[in-house]
Parts: structure tokens; C-alpha cells; sequence
């Protein structure tokens, strides 16, 4: 099992450092495991997962979102939504970096993908916060690690699939992904703030400055948040009216934005084709790099890797906060190799008996998987966000990890707060039942 480990990582990292393409480097980390460490034949296995994650329906959001994006980036009105919160923003220490936390939270509330609302937002502002003098790491930093929240806040795939192998209520779940959200939302906040004070503006890392407004100006240039206000609120309308599915919703996410710059008079047909083609670029790309993950994941599991390392932790007899330590450390490992629905089947499938005899409430253990989950979002050498960024900025991965570590950190810190006060995820859908 320690030659196969090593085998891989060596094999993907080789791959990487080469220039590869990722989807590719991906394809042959899991070519040479099945190769050389398992007896069966690697053709059959990926044309069968590259056929499995490419024709799912759940994946149509995701192009969808994406065009969505570019044709609020293209028609100017990602633009509106820094001149909105530009004046607001301007005193927090940081300041229009926030958006890149307040945007991707306001995203994953509509969205439930990770990857679409990095894509999404990251085409917003990225390009508005260099142009505008912003240290680009932590640019990137708070951009990959708020928008893995698309897969705690609902709604979430990643949720609704928990919920449905572990027989819990998936509005409760809902529910209680709401507070841990906003927690780790808020201690991305404080961070940059902190970052800001101590480093960031001493140094000339937080922009220009912007010139100061009247209370009046201030409300003027809000309103040219409307726009974007009004198309969230239609895709969320729509969801929990129970108009469309979230997948459907997406689809009305790109009529609203069309319709939106439509009105706002900034859309024209070149618009139109530019933002489809540029959608078509990002969506063949993450779901390029899927298809190759999910090759991958199931050379892990012909290999027996991630089954034999479960095993082996459940055999230890640990106290649950032993045992939540050692899970923490042990799907952060698998983490690197898996995504995220996979990882989530498999512990249900292995550790779910243990995690019941621990006495661990499985709607919280819901909770904190999705949230190591979304560590592994931005964990090498499979990270989804960490690929979506370097296709947006093509900055290497060291550069991208580099940038996202004090934030996975903080995400640490946020596991550590549920397991001290479990009411943080509990308190709403406990209230559900009063």
C-alpha cells in the first residue's frame, strides 16, 4: 500500500511539473496504478467512468452557471457589483477583496457547485481586482476557498447525496449547513481584515484608493446592485418556490442575465457569442478534469487504498475526538485522490457504523464531512478550484496552493469550533422540529 501511495503521488506530480495537462496528468496517474498495482485492464475502466461523468444531468448546471457568469462579466455588470460595493467596502480594512468572500457566499446560496461559482465569480473579479492594484494571491486565496461554500450552503449536491445514503432529512441538512457557512464565512472576513491591518495596506496590497462619496452618492451607486440582486433573487425564487430544480435553475440564472443586460442596454449578439464560446472553453475544461478525476478514483478503488486506510483507523478503538482527529487526517489524505461525492460514499459506506457507536449526530457529521470535503476543493493534486484557477489566471499549482493554505487553515479552525459547540450546526434544524 506505501509503494502504491508513493507510486502515485510521484507519478502525478512528475505529470504536473511537466506541463501536462491536468485532465491528462489526472488520466495517467490512474493508467499507472491499474497498470502496474492492480490485475485489471485500465481501457475498459476509463471509457466506462469517462462515459459515467460526462452524460450526468446534475453536470448540465454547471456549463450553464458558467455562461451565466461570462455574460454578467462580458455585459458589464460584474462591473455594477463593484461600483455598488465599492463605496461600503471602502473603510474595511482589505476592501474590495471582500467581495471575492461576499460574492462566492451569495453564489453557493444559488448555485451548489464549487466549482461553477469559482468560475463564475473568478471571471467577475479576478480581472476588476488587478486592474485595480490587488495583491494577486490573496485575490486568488479568498476566491478558491469562499467559493467552496457552493457545497455546504444550500442548496448542495453534496448534501442531498449524503442525505439520501444516510436515510437523513436533507432539509435539515439544508438547515444545517446555514450556520457553519456563515461562521467560515466570517472567519475569512476577519482574517483579510487582520491581513490588511498588519500587512496588506502597509505594503500597497489592497488597491488604490478609491475617491470618498456622500451618503447620497453612496445609495446612488448601490442601486446599480439591483441588477445583480434581482437575478439571485429570481434563481433562488425559483428553487425554493419550487419553480425549477436546482439544475433548471440554471438554466433560468442565463435567461434572467440575458434578460437583465438586455435592459441595462449593455448586450448586443457579440456579446452573446463571445460569452457562449468562452463558456464552452471553461465547461469542457472542468468537466475534462472530472471525467479524469473520476478515472482516477476508481483506480483507487480497484487498488484498495482508501478502503484499507478506513479500515485501519475503525480498528483502533479511539475517544470520538481521537476518532475525529484521525478522520479529519485521514480523509484529508483521501481527499487528495477523491472527489468529493465519492468521498462521501465512501465513508457512508465503510465508517458510518463507527461513527454511530462514537455518538456522533449524523446530520452534524453530514456537516463536517462536506466541510473537509471542501478542503480537499483546494487540496493538491486533486483540487477542483485549484485547477479552475490556474485555467483562469494560468498561474502555477504551488503558486494557488500557496495562496490558499491560511485559508484551509482557517477551515481547520472552523472543524475544531463544531466539535466544541455542536449548536453551531444544530440549532436551526433542531428548531425545525419545535
Amino acid at each position: 500500500m506505501l509503494i502504491l501511495s508513493l507510486a502515485t503521488i510521484v507519478t502525478l506530480a512528475v505529470l504536473l511539473g511537466s506541463g501536462v495537462w491536468i485532465a491528462f496528468a489526472l488520466i495517467g496517474t490512474a493508467w499507472v496504478a491499474l497498470e502496474f498495482f492492480s490485475p485489471f485492464s485500465p481501457g475498459p475502466i476509463l471509457a466506462s467512468d469517462f462515459w459515467g461523468a460526462s452524460y450526468g444531468w446534475d453536470l448540465t448546471a454547471l456549463p450553464m452557471f458558467i455562461w451565466m457568469g461570462e455574460i454578467l462579466f462580458r455585459s458589464g455588470l460584474a462591473d455594477n457589483m463593484f461600483r455598488g460595493l465599492s463605496p461600503w467596502l471602502n473603510r474595511l480594512p482589505g476592501r474590495l477583496l471582500h467581495t471575492n468572500i461576499i460574492g462566492s457566499g451569495m453564489f453557493a446560496a444559488v448555485c451548489g457547485s464549487s466549482a461553477a461559482t469559482c468560475a463564475t465569480v473568478g471571471k467577475m473579479t479576478l480581472p476588476e481586482l488587478e486592474r485595480r492594484g490587488y495583491d494577486s494571491n490573496m485575490a486568488i486565496g479568498t476566491l478558491a476557498s469562499a467559493s467552496t461554500l457552493g457545497l455546504l450552503i444550500p442548496p448542495s449536491i453534496v448534501l442531498i447525496v449524503y442525505g439520501v445514503v444516510t436515510e437523513q432529512s436533507i432539509s435539515r441538512l439544508f438547515m444545517a449547513g446555514i450556520g457553519p457557512g456563515l461562521m467560515i464565512l466570517s472567519l475569512f472576513m476577519t482574517y483579510l481584515i487582520l491581513w490588511s491591518l498588519l500587512k496588506g495596506k502597509r505594503e500597497g496590497l489592497t488597491g488604490y484608493d478609491e475617491p470618498s462619496m456622500s451618503f447620497v452618492e453612496k445609495l446612488r451607486n448601490t442601486w446599480s446592485l439591483v441588477p445583480i440582486l434581482l437575478l439571485i433573487g429570481g434563481i433562488i425564487v425559483s428553487i425554493y418556490g419550487g419553480l425549477a430544480s436546482p439544475t433548471e435553475a440554471a438554466a433560468v440564472g442565463v435567461v434572467l442575465s440575458i434578460v437583465i443586460a438586455r435592459l441595462t442596454g449593455s448586450f448586443s449578439m457579440a456579446t452573446l457569442k463571445d460569452s457562449l464560446f468562452a463558456a464552452v472553453r471553461t465547461a469542457c475544461m472542468i468537466a475534462f478534469i472530472i471525467a479524469g478525476a473520476s478515472f482516477l478514483t476508481s483506480a483507487m478503488g480497484f487498488t484498495q487504498v482508501p478502503m484499507e486506510l478506513a479500515r485501519a483507523i475503525g480498528e483502533m478503538g479511539l475517544s470520538p475526538t481521537l476518532l475525529l482527529i484521525m478522520l479529519t487526517l485521514l480523509l484529508l489524505v483521501m481527499g487528495c485522490f477523491l472527489d468529493g461525492i465519492s468521498l462521501i460514499l465512501l465513508v457512508t459506506a465503510i465508517l458510518m457504523p463507527l461513527v454511530s457507536a462514537a455518538g456522533f449526530d449524523l446530520i452534524w457529521f453530514g456537516i463536517y464531512l462536506v466541510v473537509v470535503v471542501e478542503m480537499s476543493q483546494i487540496t493538491p493534486p486533486v483540487g477542483f478550484n485549484l485547477f479552475v484557477i490556474q485555467g483562469l489566471t494560468g498561474k502555477d499549482i504551488l503558486t494557488i496552493t500557496k495562496a490558499t493554505l491560511p485559508f484551509f487553515l482557517l477551515m481547520m479552525l472552523s472543524i475544531a469550533l463544531m466539535h466544541l459547540f455542536p449548536e453551531i450546526a444544530l440549532y436551526l434544524p433542531q428548531a425545525m422540529n419545535r
